[in-house]
């Protein structure tokens, strides 16, 4: 039996943990023939330590992504599907109100196209915002003061202490993995969706 190899931009667990459970959603539709195998490698975004916009995060993702493709390029490794993976701030102004959004985004590479994914997004208390942007405290940092911990990135993440951990830092980065993925495992409805918008 062949393998699958995905590679993913991060060495973190969580970022690697949700890759997994991701892949194990749609593996069959992605490769019936394969195992996958999924390997972690430790890449730069090329973006701020937390991104504050959409565009920067969507930048470090894809970079991660072009980086890793590089990267295993140069030592002869194949991969089938490049996977980057950035968090951080999406910063919006509503009815005169700055509102700071934590989100995870995805980009997904076969080395020939690629496509996005979100998660979710949760709003930021202000004196958490104040602190990422204002003071440039890296988010991470930032969370555990406000939180009164330490080491909250590498387990539940900002998303587990803003919702209680109803909703935890692996599983945001599960539902970016996934939806980033779709145009790949589920490339028949996106390849009729080309044919019919021409």
């Amino acid at each position: 039996m062949t393998s699958c190899h995905i590679a993913v931009g991060s060495t973190r667990k969580p970022k690697l943990l949700a890759v997994e459970e991701a892949v194990a959603q749609f593996a069959a539709a992605l490769s019936t023939q394969a195992v996958v195998e999924i390997r972690g490698y430790e890449v730069e975004s090329g973006v701020g330590h937390t991104p504050s916009s959409r565009a920067e995060l969507m930048r470090g993702a894809r970079q991660r992504a072009e980086a890793l493709q590089k990267l295993l390029r140069e030592s002869s490794t194949a991969a089938q599907h490049f996977v980057g993976l950035e968090g951080g701030l999406d910063v919006v102004t509503e009815n005169g109100i700055r509102r700071v959004f934590l989100e995870s985004w995805a980009f997904v590479s076969d080395g020939f196209r690629g496509h996005f994914g979100c998660s979710g997004s949760i709003e930021l208390p202000e004196a958490l915002a104040r602190e990422v942007l204002h003071r440039k405290v890296e988010l991470g940092v930032a969370i555990d003061r406000f939180a009164g911990a330490a080491g909250i990135r590498d387990g539940q993440g900002a998303w587990g202490v803003l919702t209680g951990n109803r909703i935890v830092r692996q599983e945001s980065f599960r539902l970016a993995v996934l939806t980033a993925f779709a145009p790949f495992y589920n490339s028949k409805m996106y390849r009729g969706a080309a044919a019919a918008g021409s």
